[in-house]
C-alpha cells in the first residue's frame, strides 16, 4: 500500500483569483520558448468520441521544473442550451520524482484563458507597433477573456466586438467598459489592424478580401471539418503556429490548416527566440491559428498551483 497521500484541490474561484493576466502572458511565452527548444514532452493527444453527445481528450505535458501535468477537457456543445460551459476540464498534477498526484484543480477556466491568452501573445509579438483598432469576432468564453487580454498588450483606441447576433454582443460589450458592440462585421473586420477570431463556426466567417495590409488576424476556434478561418487568407498571409503539431489531421491539428506543408508557418516560440522571424513590414498581413496545447495548460496550472500554496488557497484532502 502507498499510505496516505494529500491532495490539495482547487476549485474554479481558487484557479481564477490565482491567475493573473500578466503573469500569464509570461509564463506562456516562457513555455513558448522552451516547446521550441524541444524541452516539453508534449504527446499527441488522444480523443474519446461519445456518440451523439460529444467528445473528450487526454492532454498530458512535462518539463524539467514542472509537475507532470494532465488536462481531461469534454467538449459537450450541447451543455450550452442549460447555460454550462461546452468545454468542461479537469487538470491534475504530480510529482515528476515519485508519480504520486499532488494537486487536482477545476480546469475549465485554464482551457479559457490560456487559449486566448496564446492568441493575444501573438498580438504582442506580431501586430504593428501602432495597432490601435482591434475587432473580436464571437460573444462566447473565448471573446471574453481576449476583452480582458487585449488592453495588455496594445494602447488600442478602439477595442470592438461583433457576433452572429448583435445582442450577444451588446451583452458581452456591457461586461467590457469602452469596448464597443457593432452589427457590420464587414465594416468591423474592413477597418481593423488587429481581428480576433473566437467562435465555434463550422465554415469561414469573414471574407479574406476585408483584411487590410499589415492586420494580423488570430484564430482560436476549432470547429473539424470545416473552421472560423478562410483557407484563402491563411495562403496569403503569413502563418505562425504553436507547433508544427497543427498541420497534422484533428484532434491534434487544425482542420484549417489541413494539406498545408509544416514548413508553410512558424512557431510562436520560435519568433520569441528570434524575433526577426516575426513581422517584416507594416503590409505584411501575419495569421496565427491556434488549437490548444498541453504546453499552455502545464504552465498555467503551475501558475495557479504556485499561487494557492503562496496563499493559502484551496482545500487539502487525504487519498
Amino acid at each position: 500500500m502507498k499510505g496516505e497521500t494529500k491532495i490539495l484541490v482547487l476549485s474554479e474561484a481558487d484557479v481564477v483569483e490565482c491567475i493573473r493576466l500578466g503573469e500569464l502572458l509570461e509564463v506562456l511565452a516562457h513555455g513558448f520558448k522552451a516547446l521550441s527548444l524541444g524541452k516539453v514532452i508534449n504527446p499527441e493527444r488522444p480523443q474519446l468520441d461519445i456518440p451523439r453527445m460529444g467528445y473528450s481528450l487526454s492532454m498530458p505535458a512535462w518539463m524539467e521544473g514542472m509537475n507532470l501535468t494532465v488536462k481531461i477537457v469534454n467538449v459537450f456543445e450541447g451543455n450550452l442550451v442549460n447555460d454550462i460551459p461546452s468545454h468542461l476540464a479537469t487538470i491534475s498534477l504530480f510529482d515528476p520524482r515519485s508519480g504520486l498526484p499532488i494537486c487536482v484543480m477545476d480546469g475549465t477556466y485554464i482551457t479559457a484563458v490560456r487559449t486566448s491568452g496564446s492568441a493575444v501573445l501573438s498580438i504582442r509579438e506580431l501586430a504593428r507597433k501602432d495597432a490601435k483598432i482591434a475587432t473580436v469576432v464571437g460573444a462566447g468564453v473565448q471573446a471574453n477573456q481576449h476583452l480582458h487580454l487585449l488592453p495588455l498588450v496594445r494602447n488600442f483606441s478602439e477595442i470592438r466586438v461583433v457576433s452572429k447576433h448583435f445582442e450577444d454582443a451588446k451583452r458581452l460589450a456591457r461586461l467590457h467598459p469602452n469596448v464597443r458592440p457593432m452589427q457590420n462585421i464587414e465594416q468591423a473586420v474592413s477597418t481593423s489592424d488587429v481581428v480576433c477570431l473566437a467562435t465555434h463556426s463550422y465554415e469561414p466567417v469573414l471574407d479574406p478580401s476585408w483584411i487590410l495590409p499589415g492586420t494580423h488576424v488570430s484564430s482560436v476556434g476549432v470547429a473539424p471539418p470545416g473552421g472560423e478561418m478562410p483557407k484563402e487568407l491563411i495562403r496569403k498571409a503569413t502563418l505562425f503556429v504553436e507547433t508544427k503539431d497543427s498541420f497534422k489531421p484533428t484532434p491534434v491539428g487544425s482542420c484549417e490548416l489541413a494539406g498545408l506543408p509544416p514548413e508553410s508557418g512558424t512557431e510562436l516560440g520560435n519568433v520569441l527566440l528570434h524575433p526577426e522571424l516575426g513581422r517584416e513590414s507594416s503590409e505584411q498581413i501575419t495569421v496565427y491559428k491556434a488549437m490548444g496545447i498541453a504546453m499552455e495548460d502545464m504552465v498555467a496550472a503551475d501558475l495557479a498551483y504556485r499561487c494557492a500554496q503562496r496563499l493559502g488557497k484551496g482545500q487539502t484532502i487525504t487519498l
